[in-house]
């Protein structure tokens, strides 16, 4: 009979360890340890044997591709590369209330007018609550299967009975399991539960879809193992106060990574927006510190205004306010205006913002997110109708991007006369007026 043992479990990073320790030496995080009790693993000599190693070239594999099950929501679609794939596992995080929840009702409710039975195993709310959510959303339907429990053994009792189309689980760190001693939410409570949901998924080819809680920084809360046990995970993203959504594909084992989704929040739920660079643009104006740039994620460029204020500081205290971008790199920028260009900007204090919550995580803003800084300490206006493109480098450099064809392409199907690109780039055949320009000195000379 296998022994109960005591371990001590990093809720951050899953760092494991025989003792309790104040502070993590993984992730150095502090009071991140709980204790959990686990089964002694059985010797290697007692592994039961599986018969004859199928060992076989790669080219004799059989079978088809996987089938695509559509979501009923196009922008969704897109991100997992085509729909749902029988037996994938889908973990969808975000902050409270931006939207994940009343996704996965309207996709729930377009799968049930296919005809497909949805089960929604609901470990947070009552089934009154999950009803009220639905009646606003207007997407009741009796092939929408209520299931208020947190028991792991009743919930895959209940896809056993039902046998549904499409399994839906909020959320996975709220589940446990009687056969492990701990809290949910614990590092064993999120891994173990999140495993057996997975694996009865894949053998009876069940869609899955999983909703995450995140941490203060962000991630996704439970051990990190949970994201590679799934096939895809996305990432909400945006202010819940503003009405755009972005959803992040950061993991696909079925489509493309870092391709994202645009959604509106309105009354009745998330609105696919197939137009993302007019709702980022809508309502600008045009003042000192501000640039607009064509911002690439995934396979899809979208056109994204900063903005940026210089305002008097105090020397060897000065603020720097980031949103919507990174902030050491940010701060890298601020210090090539210093160096480079001449700019004083350490007794400034600087504000930057990504405007409607979007957010640059490649390089190709670098050049707009500077030009910003600098138009706005100078109190030159960048012109209307042009965009910037361009890395920065630390020498000053300007450095080509990727994909500038089409970014050029988003620019001017929205109207744009030109744009500064980085020396070198190929130009496309486009009606832009395309200013190549090799360094900073050369591109602040457009501020008017």
């Amino acid at each position: 009979m296998a022994k109960r043992k005591s371990v001590f479990v990093c809720k951050e990073c899953g760092q494991s360890s025989n003792n309790w320790v104040g502070r993590c030496p993984s992730c150095k995080g502090w009071d991140t340890f709980i204790e959990e009790v686990t089964m002694e693993a059985k010797a290697a000599g007692s592994r039961s044997s599986r018969g004859g190693i199928g060992i076989i070239p790669i080219t004799e594999v059989t079978g088809e591709s996987e089938a695509r099950l559509s979501t009923g929501v196009e922008e969704l679609d897109r991100i997992l590369g085509g729909g749902l794939v029988k037996g994938g596992a889908v973990l969808i995080g975000g902050e409270p209330g931006v939207g994940k929840s009343t996704l996965l009702m309207q996709v729930a409710h377009w799968l049930t007018t296919q005809n497909h039975s949805i089960l929604y195993a609901t470990a947070e709310e009552s089934a009154v609550q999950l009803k009220l959510r639905a009646e606003r959303l207007s997407t009741t339907s009796d092939k929408l299967l209520v299931l208020a429990e947190n028991n792991l053994d009743e919930i895959m009792k209940a896809i056993d009975a039902s046998k549904p189309g499409v399994i839906i689980l909020d959320s996975i760190q709220m589940v446990f399991w009687e056969k492990i001693g701990s809290a949910p939410g614990s590092v064993g409570q999120v891994r173990e539960c999140a495993a057996a949901l997975i694996a009865q998924a894949k053998r009876e080819n069940i869609p899955l879809f999983l909703v995450g809680h995140v941490t203060k920084d962000g991630a996704i809360a439970g051990p990190k193992v949970l994201e590679h046990m799934v096939d895809v995970v996305l990432q909400f993203e945006g202010d819940r106060f503003h009405s755009a959504r972005i959803l992040r594909a950061v993991k696909n084992r079925y489509g493309a990574v870092n391709e994202i989704g645009v959604f509106e929040m309105a009354g009745n739920g998330l609105t696919p927006v197939s137009d993302p660079s007019k709702l980022f643009l809508s309502c600008r104006s045009q003042t000192a510190g501000t640039v607009v740039t064509a911002a690439l994620e995934g396979t899809r460029p979208f056109m994204v205004e900063v903005q940026a204020l210089v305002t008097t500081g105090f020397a060897g205290n000065a603020k720097r306010q980031v949103s919507g971008a990174d902030r050491n790199r940010a701060q890298m920028l601020m210090a090539v205006l210093e160096k480079r260009a001449e700019l004083t900007l350490f007794d400034q204090d600087v504000f930057l913002n990504v405007v409607g919550g979007a957010c640059i995580n490649e390089p190709g803003g670098d050049l707009a997110l500077a030009l910003s800084v600098a138009s706005s300490f100078s109190e030159k206006i960048f012109p209307e109708d042009t965009i910037a493109i361009g890395e920065l480098g630390l020498g000053g450099e300007i450095r080509p991007v990727a994909q500038i064809a089409a970014r050029l392409q988003e620019a001017e199907r929205l109207g744009f006369k030109q744009a500064l690109i980085p020396s070198g780039s190929k130009a496309p055949k486009t009606k832009l007026i395309c200013q190549q320009v090799s360094n900073i000195d050369q591109a602040l000379q457009w501020l008017q």
